[in-house]
Formats: C-alpha cells, sequence, structure tokens
C-alpha cells in the first residue's frame, strides 16, 4: 500500500492566508511583465480621449461621422488656402514677379534672342524674351521708366495708360509672359507669334500724350 503524504497542502484556509497566497502569487515576475508599461498606457489613454472626443463632436456636427469628416478635410483645405495667398509661397511669387531679373538688354537684343530661341522649339524663352523687348522697347521710347523691380502686370497697366489701342494686349500679354515665366506652364509657339504681334503693334502705336499735341 502507498500512502500519499501531503504535508504541504492545508487542510483549511482561512481569509488572511488566502490573501496572503494571493499577493505572494502577483508578485511572480511573469505578472509584473505582462502590465502594460507607462507609454503603453498614455498612447492608450490618448486614444481613449480622441475616440470620446470624435464620438462627442459626431453628434453635434450635422451628417454625424461622415459630416465631421467633411468638416475637417474643409478645414484643412482651408489652411491651405490661407498658407497659399499670405505664406512663404505666396511672398516668394510677388517678390519674384519681375520683368527683369537681370541685367537689361536693348530691345533689338531679346528680339533676336527670342527669335533664335523659337526656332529652336524652346518657346519658354522665346515667351519670356519677346515680352521683354515690349517692355524694353517702351522703356527705350520713354514711355516707360526703366524702373528695377517692376512686374509685368505694371508695365502692362502703365503702358496701356499711354497706348489704350494696345491696352487689352499688353494685359494679355502680361499674363503669358507670368505664366511661363512664373506659373511653370510651358511656352507655345502661338503666345510667341502673340507677343511678336503685340511688339510690332506697340512699335507702331503713338502715345496719346504726343498724338493730342
Amino acid at each position: 500500500m502507498v500512502t500519499l503524504v501531503l504535508s504541504d497542502v492545508p487542510v483549511g484556509i482561512d481569509r488572511d492566508d488566502a490573501r496572503r497566497a494571493a499577493a505572494q502569487e502577483l508578485a511572480d515576475p511573469k505578472y509584473r511583465d505582462a502590465q502594460p508599461g507607462p507609454l503603453q498606457e498614455l498612447k492608450q489613454w490618448l486614444g481613449e480621449q480622441v475616440a470620446r472626443l470624435i464620438k462627442g463632436l459626431s453628434t453635434v456636427v450635422p451628417g454625424g461621422p461622415f459630416g465631421l469628416l467633411l468638416a475637417l478635410v474643409l478645414l484643412i483645405v482651408l489652411v491651405v488656402v490661407i498658407r497659399l495667398r499670405t505664406g512663404k509661397v505666396a511672398r516668394t511669387a510677388r517678390a519674384g514677379g519681375e520683368v527683369f531679373s537681370e541685367k537689361r538688354r536693348s530691345a533689338d537684343d531679346y528680339r533676336r534672342s527670342a527669335a533664335e530661341a523659337a526656332a529652336a522649339g524652346r518657346y519658354d524663352d522665346a515667351v519670356r524674351d519677346r515680352f521683354r523687348a515690349v517692355v524694353r522697347a517702351l522703356e527705350e521710347r520713354a514711355l516707360l521708366d526703366a524702373r528695377s523691380g517692376r512686374t509685368a502686370d505694371e508695365a502692362a497697366a502703365e503702358a496701356g495708360v499711354l497706348l489704350p489701342n494696345v491696352a487689352a494686349e499688353l494685359r494679355h500679354g502680361a499674363r503669358l509672359f507670368d505664366d511661363v515665366h512664373y506659373g511653370g506652364r510651358e511656352g507655345t509657339e502661338t503666345a510667341y507669334h502673340a507677343l511678336t504681334e503685340l511688339d510690332e503693334r506697340c512699335r507702331r502705336e503713338r502715345p496719346v500724350a504726343l498724338a493730342d499735341a
């Protein structure tokens, strides 16, 4: 006969013994290692707060969660538009809108370089230099002063006062120049020929102040 002696197992256990036994068991390192760390607890708490915020807003915004998502998208678009209009991008575009970014050449020099660029199919350069020829020719006729920092729109507006018959064409030419030089659009043969015709018309036009004299 085999007799089993279970001397380590108490026959009866009271409440205090049970509490001590549980405390000893939970003190085991395997339970400590299974608990989430402070960073994980923080992430969990933040996730709960964001979820609670979104749930609360979705009950207020018309359309529920979809309406909230739409409102957030519109807010992001608004922020981007404001940044483009008032931020660094807008300031750079306004500061860089000059017709002449380097030392001026003669109008004939600009005409020749524009013609050479057009013949080679480089219509970006052709459009830029042909409009510069227009502005430079107006400066050489003293219809515009050779002021540094003048933009294409400013040149067209000032020249259009003295040459009203081509004022609209001057504004259009300024847009062609800006679109290529600062807007990143490709120059075209049509745009180059439009500026060539504008240059010829400006050369033939007499300013209103002299015509009325």
